[in-house]
């Protein structure tokens, strides 16, 4: 008879920094409440479990109860958790000590909380590069869990990934499990019996490991999953039938780990799980490489070929999203101001607000990753700012600054003071890319450009036709299987834009109806008035455009010189936190309240109007210094997700224009000027 195989079977559960706590609450109903409660029935089942540090707060917060369960399960043996980086970081983009730090505070947290003995990590994303092992070892962990994907990129064979290797780095070393895909995409979807069998047939065939760490929400949180695994009774049924194989026994790792020897030195390549190789590509590099698979699969060879069609790695997605690489850039330059405090001058406040603001659902996307999701890159600005302005008082940064900070080779130009800072990039568009509000603690400037996405041509697929194709069979069908619509999305709606969505971007529209966008050249910046002049030519005149932040106003003038007649329009996107409704509305001048943020709006010759924010607790009051038109519309984005094809409100677009009587110069004359100023004043609620 077989020696049984040992099941090594771990979740992840985690919540991005910040979500709905809706959100939350249905998690726990649906997913890690009934797991917990069906596995403490089941105490001879032994397994691993890693919560991310802020979603255990939560629960810990919120549901005691079971998290009680939890800590009974630790002491009696049969869970072992995991740790990682708190705020769940992907630790290949953070600063090796904030690696540490991070591991750390998880680590302590498991211990203190659940008596917890951690000697195993997970990844986030299950991103690996080898320069991550040097932390990993420097706080104890013994092993870590990888995609066996990562492993058939040396060489290795599918028969050899029964149990773990040892990689080093810089001196130190760790051992690294494999992740079975196979069994990734056969847990919970397949039917248990079918699930049991297969790990029957690795036992037969003399497989000593079958290794599983996944998402905890493919039990009971992705679509049709809560009906399959407990009101059908998958899970109830995949434990007993595994208790009940005299081929599988169930164990920890550390267990397994303990008892049995490395397979031997290896050293893996910096990549992530095979999905999200695809997801980081830009979208035409994307399409070759989809063709690229199809066609491996079509002459029947992807299996031993696809270890050697790769994809991007993580990081890719800072060269794909602007949006998300200025975030990071932001992020590790308040990381170096905190590090540079003289001792004792780093509070566990600051280095909260640095962990949180590393959590890395906002910094990517594909079907999972937060990017297009608002709440998520205000809750990173939050922090990154809360940290800013903290750093501020104790470090004092100069009030005038000229850097490329994001290395996209654009200088910025930051102006600053204690209640705002304006963020202006030097470029043809001399618009703002950020905002900020430091008493209401958020970037008006966060707003994501609508871009064309790899998966748009989904929205021609059927979507009967590809569900099922995607189920085939018994079983339910992964979300990564799934084609689905939570909205109605048509061709108009995934269009790009034709420039990025900042505030002040602007344009000349001719009489003969063309458009033209004025590219501009940097002048004198002045740091005692805090202010920044740009001039351009504008069809035989010129427009000079002056930027001056005062307190909590921003000020953008503008003059133009000898311009013919035509229409001049400045576009101003707005991340508002409330987009619609009562808790986000427009105020008109008089009082009147016409819409919110998700309506269309259009005022004739209006002296400006009042962005409202609940929420928010405040908002932004814009005046010009004459009437013009306005035009406010919602700015959304499309994108997709476990659930489906989704259109997102990004911003509040307001589009000012005034008309331009020709105002050549008559022979003779001084030059025809016109002016007009537009202020940008932050309110907050009293």
């Amino acid at each position: 008879m077989s020696e049984p195989i040992s099941l090594l079977l771990g979740v992840h559960a985690h919540q991005p920094v910040g979500n709905f706590a809706a959100v939350l609450e249905e998690a726990h109903e649906r997913c890690y409440r009934p797991f917990l409660h069906v596995l403490h029935r089941h105490p001879e089942f032994r397994f691993a479990a890693h919560f991310s540090g802020w979603l255990l707060d939560w629960l810990l917060e919120h549901h005691p109860q079971d998290m009680a369960l939890l800590k009974e399960m630790v002491a009696r043996g049969q869970v072992e958790l995991f740790g990682a980086g708190d705020c769940e970081p992907v630790l290949a983009a953070i600063p090796h000590r904030d690696r540490v730090g991070q591991i750390n505070a998880l680590t302590d947290k498991l211990s203190r909380r659940f008596g917890a003995r951690v000697e195993g990590a997970w990844l986030t994303e299950r991103v690996y590069i080898p320069t991550v092992v040097p932390a990993l070892a420097d706080c104890g962990m013994k092993y870590a869990t990888v995609d066996d994907y990562h492993f058939l990129c040396t060489g290795k064979t599918a028969e050899e990934l029964d149990g773990f290797y040892t990689t080093e780095e810089d001196g130190r070393h760790i051992d690294l499990f494999p992740i079975s895909e196979q069994l990734r995409y056969r847990l919970p979807f397949s039917p248990a019996v079918e699930a049991v069998a297969y790990l029957e047939g690795l036992a037969r065939e003399g497989h000593r490991a079958a290794v599983y760490f996944d998402d905890i929400e493919k039990f009971g949180i992705w679509p049709e999953t809560y009906e399959w695994v407990y009101e059908k009774g998958w899970l109830e049924q995949f434990i007993e039938g595994v208790l009940a194989s005299p081929l599988i026994r169930t164990e920890t790792y550390r267990d397994f780990h303990a008892r049995s020897a490395t397979r031997g030195i290896i050293y893996l390549p910096t990549t992530s799980y095979i999905e999200m190789n695809e997801w980081t590509l830009p979208a035409s590099a994307a399409a070759v490489y989809d063709d690229l698979v199809e066609r491996e699969k079509r002459a029947g060879r992807y299996e031993s070929s696809k270890p050697f069609v790769r994809g991007g790695i993580w990081k890719n997605f800072f060269m794909r999203y602007p949006e998300s690489n200025w975030m990071h850039k932001r992020m590790l330059v308040l990381s170096d101001r905190l590090a540079a405090l003289p001792p004792g001058g780093r509070t566990a406040a600051l280095t909260d607000h640095l962990y949180r603001a590393q959590a890395n659902d906002a910094y990517w996307h594909g079907l999972f990753g937060g990017l297009y999701l608002p709440h998520l890159r205000r809750e990173v600005y939050r922090n990154l700012l809360a940290l800013e302005a903290a750093l501020d008082a104790v470090a004092p940064r100069p009030p005038l600054t000229v850097s490329d900070q994001d290395f996209d080779g654009v200088r910025e130009l930051f102006l600053g003071n204690a209640e705002a800072q304006a963020v202006v990039k030097l470029d043809a568009h001399a618009a703002l890319c950020e905002f900020d509000a430091y008493g209401l603690v958020h970037n008006f400037g966060d707003v994501l450009t609508q871009r064309t996405e790899h998966y748009y041509h989904k929205l021609n697929v059927s979507l009967d036709a590809a569900s099922q194709a995607a189920a085939g069979g018994e079983g339910i069908a992964s979300a990564h299987d799934r084609v689905a619509f939570k909205d109605a999305v048509g061709p108009a709606d995934v269009a790009p834009d034709a420039r990025p969505r900042r505030l002040f971007a602007d344009a000349w529209h001719r009489l003969d109806g063309e458009t033209a966008w004025p590219q501009y050249a940097a002048g004198a910046f002045k740091a005692p008035l805090m202010s920044a002049v740009f001039t351009a030519p504008l069809d035989g005149g010129e427009v000079t455009k002056t930027i001056t932040l005062a307190g909590r106003t921003l000020q953008v003038a503008y003059r133009l010189r000898n311009v013919p007649g035509g229409r001049f329009s400045v576009e101003i996107n707005l991340a508002m936190p409330s987009c619609d409704g009562y808790s986000g509305r427009y105020i008109l001048a008089d009082g009147n309240i016409p819409c919110g943020f998700g309506q269309a709006l259009d005022l004739a010759v209006s002296p400006g109007l009042t962005l409202d924010d609940r929420f928010l607790g405040g908002g932004l009051r814009l005046t010009a210094s004459r009437p013009v038109d306005i035009a406010a519309r919602p700015h959304y984005t499309v994108s997709q997700s476990e659930a489906g094809f989704e259109k997102i409100m990004q911003a509040a677009c307001l589009t000012l224009s005034w008309p331009i009587d020709a105002i050549l110069r008559p022979a003779g004359s001084a030059l025809g000027v016109q002016e007009l100023t537009f202020s940008l004043e932050i309110v907050a609620d009293k």
